[in-house]
């Protein structure tokens, strides 16, 4: 319950889906030139009447040695039971506050402190932030520190770590806060529609963060500047003015300073849209690469996918307010006495409507997972035909696959993953490769004609 409640908070209140935010950390390694050329293996040369898409792909994953391929497994295959656990040492913990009356003296406080009804839920959720923050902060060290720098994913060192975290607390209660307090005006006023006119405020929350999120969030946790090598500017720039993107500038982001995971995004709504990309991808991945993540993070505009994906999770939050309508009429028949409880309009309901809200999202996680690996899928053909690399796409791929399981099962990838597994991208890679390789393929030297001969002088 736990991740889905910690994910579903950083959806709506730190625009965060694709990076993680770090403060100066004093670990990281300045970005060096790009490398020039993209490696392609033998089977991935071969010309389109021999050209074997499986083949091609098998030589690509055949570049991870065994050992690296069994620690990218462990770690993702390890996040699998993360989340189990998750969910269950958030709900323990729910469970706690209404079980022991810590809810309820909680409610108390904040009542005693002022009449003002908007004042009392903040307070209330004030409190129940950062006793939730102290119960789980042995499992978030764990997971978000020691995990990290176990797998050689972090760069961080512990302070500058804390820095962060203090940082995502804070902006969480200020933004958490005022989304609360307008759910729990909605209920008080509202009565038995309070879950649809409840729903429709949390998805409008999901497009105000969306749109405050790159100019106001975002630059809390990492410094952007303006991308200053002209070479991959421009190119990333004309690849823009060529799909449609009125993009002016392409910004560049520390994010090695806490992590050396690749990433770029064409991030905002509603005009607060830029084109950013890390320092890692910069460092570790040539031109050609550069391109094919750019054509992918651009196809996610091109395509609207910020506004379809807030369409199918907007339908995603009305199930679950529905579902949490249901359950809490139905938990609260039963345990209100038990655990002090007013009724619905109860601010020491707060930690049961987050324990049910939690068992909809962690049942709901494969629904939620194929929306964005679908998105994502999409955006790798819309990136194929916009950037033309295949062989630069599945070398992003590998390099992906540091962290991400390469070649799962198919009801594995269905349930677990929120990107495409490398296998299934490369495999597109190439396919794609396969049916363009007459148009990749350099054109043939046009003869010259000789010059004619000078006429024999008598």
């Amino acid at each position: 319950m736990r991740r889905w409640m910690i994910g579903l908070s950083l959806l709506l209140l730190l625009t965060a889906s694709n990076c993680l935010w770090a403060e100066d950390s004093g670990a990281a390694t300045p970005p060096a030139k790009a490398p020039i050329t993209t490696w392609v293996p033998e089977a991935a040369k071969a010309p389109a009447s021999s050209f074997d898409v499986k083949a091609a792909t098998d030589a690509y994953l055949a570049e991870i040695p065994p050992d690296r391929r069994a620690t990218s497994d462990a770690y993702f295959e390890g996040g699998y039971w993360l989340m189990l656990w998750d969910f269950l040492y958030g709900a323990a913990v729910m469970l706690l506050l209404l079980a022991t009356g810590i809810s309820a003296r909680m409610r108390d406080w904040a009542e005693r402190f002022t009449r003002f009804k908007p004042l009392q839920t903040f307070l209330y959720f004030l409190q129940f932030t950062l006793v939730v923050a102290l119960l789980e902060f042995p499992l978030t060290v764990y997971e978000g520190f020691f995990r990290e720098h176990q797998y050689g994913l972090a760069t961080q060192t512990f302070g500058p770590w804390m820095g962060d975290l203090g940082k995502g607390l804070l902006v969480s209660i200020i933004l958490g806060g005022l989304l609360v307090m307008l759910l729990v005006g909605i209920v008080r006023r509202l009565g038995r529609t309070w879950w649809v006119w409840g729903a429709t405020a949390t998805v409008a929350f999901f497009a105000f963060v969306l749109i405050i999120g790159p100019v106001f969030i975002a630059p809390l946790f990492n410094k952007y500047k303006k991308l200053e090598d002209p070479k991959i500017r421009e190119s990333i720039l004309s690849m823009a003015r060529a799909n449609g993107i009125p993009a002016s500038e392409v910004y560049e982001v520390d994010a090695s300073r806490q992590s050396t995971r690749i990433s770029a995004n064409v991030s905002g709504f509603l005009g607060t849209e830029r084109i950013t990309l890390n320092d890692n991808l910069l460092r570790r991945c040539s031109p050609a690469e550069i391109q094919a993540v750019m054509g992918h993070e651009m196809g996610h505009y091109v395509l609207n996918h910020g506004y379809k994906g807030l369409t199918y999770l907007g339908l995603v939050i009305v199930l679950g307010f529905a579902w949490l309508d249901w359950s809490l009429n139905k938990s609260l028949a039963r345990w209100s006495a038990a655990w002090k409880l007013r009724g619905l309009t109860d601010l020491a309901v707060f930690p049961l409507a987050v324990l049910l809200f939690s068992v909809f999202g962690f049942v709901m996680t494969p629904v939620l997972n194929t929306i964005i690996r679908v998105h994502e899928f999409e955006a790798d053909m819309y990136g194929l035909n916009a950037a033309r690399e295949p062989d630069a796409e599945a070398e992003v791929d590998l390099k992906l696959g540091e962290y991400r399981k390469l070649d799962p099962g198919p009801v594995e990838e269905f349930l677990f993953f929120d990107h495409p597994s490398g296998r299934t991208r490369i495999t597109a890679a190439m396919r794609w490769k396969k049916e363009h390789l007459a148009a990749l393929a350099p054109p043939a030297a046009t003869p010259v004609p000789a010059a004619p001969a000078a006429p024999a002088s008598h």
